[in-house]
């Protein structure tokens, strides 16, 4: 669908009512993201997951001044907006269109939908943060109009400090998101399952209201 590659896995998108984009951490594989997927397998999403350039979508910490992660930073958000730009060609408007994702991929994630605000089918980032050194100007303009987005992160994890989170739900919520933050006491850089519950009943949801539409 784009240059990069892309696994896939659930509906054909002929078929499907919702799409997830799902975008992997530091040093995965949009397979190993995929296997998500399985806990919210469901007959009528479709699930694509882009591979990072050399596995990784931008060289240095979400936490570097953001030109030391360009020009790699700026070619992962436009590859993000191709594929939502090509599903557009396929009729799904972006609140049917729900972007995952973990650590380095769910800052990125978390980036896009700041700095391309909308409403979503829901944003979802697991221990990540908006990108950028502290004390980033976040003049973020437009609205995510009500979007649900999750930030779930552990209170000690070694490479997102819970400061950032806090900041990222502040600035999310001044957008006009629908934010839900939910810090885990000495999880660590992970992924757990009350996390992955609010995502099945978030897309349970999604998915009801595309049957009423």
């Amino acid at each position: 669908m784009t240059e990069l590659p892309i696994a896939a896995s659930g509906a054909a998108l002929d078929r499907a009512k919702a799409v997830m984009i799902m975008l992997h951490g530091r040093g995965a594989s949009a397979e190993n993201m995929l296997s998500l997927a399985d806990d919210f397998a469901s007959p009528d999403i479709a699930y694509l997951a882009p591979q990072a350039p050399g596995f990784s979508w931008y060289p240095y910490s979400f936490l570097a001044p953001v030109e030391r992660n360009e020009p790699a930073l700026s070619q992962a958000l436009a590859a993000i907006g191709n594929i939502f730009a090509e599903l557009s060609d396929h009729s799904f408007s972006s609140e049917r269109i729900v972007l995952l994702g973990f650590s380095q991929g769910g800052c990125l994630a978390l980036e896009y939908a700041a700095r391309n605000p909308q409403r979503y089918g829901a944003v979802i980032g697991l221990s990540a943060g908006l990108i950028g050194p502290p004390g980033t100007a976040r003049n973020y303009p437009g609205s995510l109009a009500g979007t649900p987005l999750f930030l779930g992160c552990s209170d000690i994890d070694a490479h997102i400090p819970l400061g950032r989170v806090h900041e990222t739900t502040e600035v999310l919520r001044n957008m006009g998101g629908d934010v839900t933050e939910r810090i885990y006491p000495s999880m660590g850089h992970s992924i757990n399952e009350d996390e992955m519950t609010w995502v099945k009943q978030t897309l349970a949801g999604l998915l009801q209201r595309a049957a009423i539409a």
